[in-house]
């Protein structure tokens, strides 16, 4: 497996890791490969949006966008806003932690703070994925849970 940055030609392989995971959470969102493109790939605020791959067959991918001033999550402008999808059939492989591991790198190369993940409170994997990387709860909204990672605590690092 390598982790890399994603391109545009990933759009739709990217597409095909997503769309079934919006399906199984019964999401309105869209999730095809213009979405995938423009929300993810392309995006203005995009500090970095991993792949990992076995040859050309995208395992699963992980988003990390800066936070603007006024952003849909109600973060504070400048943290980091992360999100990881990986394929079904892949779990349990140490895909997440790898592209944990591009997306820590960076962060911490934009110089972020914070990192949340806004997860869904009936979403019990995500949760403990980002629980295994060392995000901590910071706040419940309705229906989903904000955890957030310090990159500013000494004792902060991936895994721990």
């Amino acid at each position: 497996m390598i982790v890399r940055q994603a391109e545009a030609a990933d759009a739709a392989a990217m597409s095909a890791v997503l769309q079934p995971i919006l399906t199984g959470w019964n999401s309105a969102r869209r999730g095809d490969a213009a979405t995938v493109l423009g929300h993810y790939i392309a995006h203005p605020d995009r500090l970095s949006c991993a792949v990992a791959c076995e040859g050309a067959h995208i395992l699963g991918f992980q988003s990390l966008k800066v936070a603007r001033a006024r952003n849909d999550y109600d973060l504070p402008a400048g943290w980091g806003i992360i999100g990881t999808y990986v394929a079904g059939d892949a779990g349990r492989r140490g895909i997440g932690r790898a592209l944990f591991g591009e997306t820590l790198a960076a962060a911490r190369r934009a110089g972020l703070a914070h990192i949340d993940a806004t997860i869904g409170a009936s979403n019990p994997q995500g949760l403990a994925y980002y629980t295994a990387l060392g995000f901590q709860t910071w706040r419940a909204l309705d229906g989903a849970v904000g955890k957030r990672f310090d990159l500013t605590a000494p004792q902060q690092t991936e895994g721990t």
